[in-house]
């Protein structure tokens, strides 16, 4: 009884020992981080220019779960950047907010069965420069969030394409006096020839459609990684029947160059097209930049930098 009794402790415990030692490969997880500083100063400099500083700041985090005949995959892109040029005080020039999960199941061979939830927004408020009073943005106003459901095909780990004939997408503008302006597809304030207001404008629109999310990530060279992203899509249920084959269009792509551990180079882009937002025109009466009105525009940023940077 007692070696019977010593074996099964000796057997036990090396079976807890071994469980220890075996990693949970089911769930993977990884990500980008980058910070880049730029500075020029002049101090009697014949040719001229303007004191300048920038920072910005990048994270690109993934936290994915695969097992069997189940996927889940989960990411977080955070981006701010700010300016000062000369003696004018700090000014914004990146924020950005995006959260996206997406589960699936395998149909067959190559296709899974995938709902997806994508939300957008930004932290702090945005302005029309040199009008730093009224802000046009803030922290949700606008957000947008995209819920769909459809098949995901998946050919390789690098590359998905996901298709759904049933999407909704929610635009929120929680400011009063930015939905009051209508700039982001909600419908605008009602006024009165005085321009007060009688009716205040939506703070959310709903649409319904249908969706297209195509995904490319791989090193392609040594220390070279692209992230490509392309959604598209198209509102059914817009007021206007002639507005229904018109499709927003947003495409995003990060170069990352790794030069050593702590050294990096980054180059973003970002092509928006969304047949909703008004764009604010202007032009320039006597040297004075002047309002003229608002239209549809294609949206173009782009962010390089060069700096520190950490990939875990």
């Amino acid at each position: 009884m007692r070696k019977f009794f010593l074996l099964s402790i000796i057997f036990i415990s090396c079976t807890s020992a071994f469980a220890q030692t075996v990693k949970d490969t089911s769930w993977k997880k990884g990500g980008f981080f980058a910070l880049n500083l730029s500075q020029t100063q002049y101090n009697n400099w014949a040719g001229g220019g303007e004191n300048s500083l920038a920072i910005n700041g990048m994270l690109n985090a993934f936290y994915n779960y695969k097992v069997e005949k189940t996927t889940w995959e989960n990411s977080l892109d955070l981006g701010y950047g700010m300016v000062k040029l000369s003696n004018n005080p700090l000014r914004k020039s990146d924020d950005k907010m995006e959260l996206n999960s997406k589960y699936g199941k395998l149909a067959k061979g190559k296709f899974f069965y995938s709902g997806m939830l994508n939300f957008k927004s930004q932290f702090t408020p945005g302005y029309n420069y040199p009008d730093d009073t009224n802000a046009i943005s803030t922290f949700l106003a606008p957000a947008t969030a995209i819920v769909a459901l459809g098949m995901d095909y998946k050919p390789c780990d690098y590359f998905s394409l996901f298709l759904s004939p049933a999407t909704g997408k929610f635009t929120f503008v929680n400011n009063q006096d930015i939905a009051d302006s209508g700039l982001y597809g909600n419908k605008p304030a009602y006024l009165d020839s005085t321009t007060n207001t009688i009716v205040h404008g939506k703070k959310s629109r709903a649409e319904f459609g249908a969706s297209l999310s195509a995904k490319f990530q791989k090193d392609i060279f040594k220390n070279v990684n692209l992230l490509a992203k392309l959604n598209l899509f198209d509102n059914y249920t817009d007021e206007v029947s002639a507005n229904r084959g018109n499709i927003d269009v947003n495409f995003e792509g990060l170069l990352t160059l790794k030069v050593n551990k702590l050294l990096s180079a980054s180059i973003y882009g970002n092509i928006l097209y969304d047949d909703n937002i008004l764009i604010p025109l202007y032009s320039d009466v006597n040297g004075v930049k002047t309002q003229t009105g608002s239209g549809k525009r294609v949206q173009i940023k782009d962010v390089i930098g060069v700096g520190f940077a950490y990939k875990f």
